[in-house]
């Protein structure tokens, strides 16, 4: 395959037990796929270029930022523009798009969907968690997606968004999570043993706490590094400590919640002779 031509298959797995779930990033300048179909979902996000997709008996023409939604079992050929086609594709099971919020597979009408704030968020969120070493973040991100992606333009009926009881929910959720800081819960077994659905956990929680439970675990576990790393502790070290996969993870988070490395913050902060 030439430099103008690359295609990469990723896997990603949702909760620590959970199913697979395919991502592609691909790029091509000629090629043409064979009819075929796929037992999930296929869901793609155009970058650039443009493609034509036989699918259901016409053609479909994609361009940047489109979402593109073929059905499981539907075949379709792909044809990239002469000028080429980078997109980035997931293939979710159908249970993902419904996720306890919709009833029976979602239909769409129309494979090609604007909705620009989607598609820049399903992108970013396939190029991150691609290589995310943070199961609840895979978990959380993905379905709350592909679910806002079924309520927002499939044909289903969706369940109405209010969750009863959501501060409890949220208070349930937020000290086990703190409680079992090494090895936190999946967010399928969290909602299973609350008699939710992944969504209305992830609703119930985003509601009262204004972010999904794993921005609020990473939180405070930067809260805990800084205590560590006040007390002389190396950022690798107290990565590991406080549940973050790495000392990458705990920069990256610290950055994002500090503005500044760990190893920056322990020097600001260390005795100075």
């Amino acid at each position: 395959m030439s430099e103008r031509e690359q295609a990469r298959w990723t896997r990603t797995t949702l909760g620590r037990e959970g199913r697979p779930l395919d991502l592609l990033t691909a790029r091509f300048a000629r090629h043409r796929y064979a009819p075929h179909a796929h037992d999930e979902f296929s869901v793609g996000i155009c970058v650039t270029g443009a493609s034509y997709i036989d699918y259901r008996g016409g053609g479909i023409h994609t361009g940047p930022g489109a979402i593109i939604v073929l059905a499981p079992g539907e075949a379709h050929t792909g044809i990239a523009d002469p000028n080429g086609y980078a997109y980035r594709a997931l293939y979710p099971a159908p249970s993902l798009l419904t996720d306890g919020t919709l009833t029976g597979i979602p239909h769409f009408r129309d494979p090609v969907i604007d909705d620009p704030e989607l598609a820049a968020a399903l992108r970013t969120a396939h190029a991150e968690l691609s290589t995310c070493p943070d199961p609840l973040e895979t978990e959380s991100r993905l379905p709350w997606l592909l679910t806002a992606l079924a309520r927002r333009h499939s044909t289903a009926r969706p369940a109405p968004d209010t969750i009863p009881g959501a501060s409890g929910i949220s208070r349930v959720v937020r000290d086990r999570l703190a409680d079992e800081l090494l090895s936190p819960p999946s967010l399928a077994d969290l909602a299973a043993d609350l008699g939710l659905s992944r969504y209305q956990l992830l609703r119930a929680f985003r509601t009262t706490m204004g972010m999904p439970p794993y921005a609020w675990l990473a939180q405070y576990r930067v809260g805990r590094a800084r205590a560590l790393l006040e007390a002389g502790g190396r950022p690798a070290e107290v990565a590991g400590q406080v549940g973050f996969a790495d000392q990458a993870h705990l920069t990256r988070w610290f950055r994002r919640v500090l503005g500044v490395t760990p190893a920056a913050y322990r020097a600001s902060v260390s005795p100075r002779p």
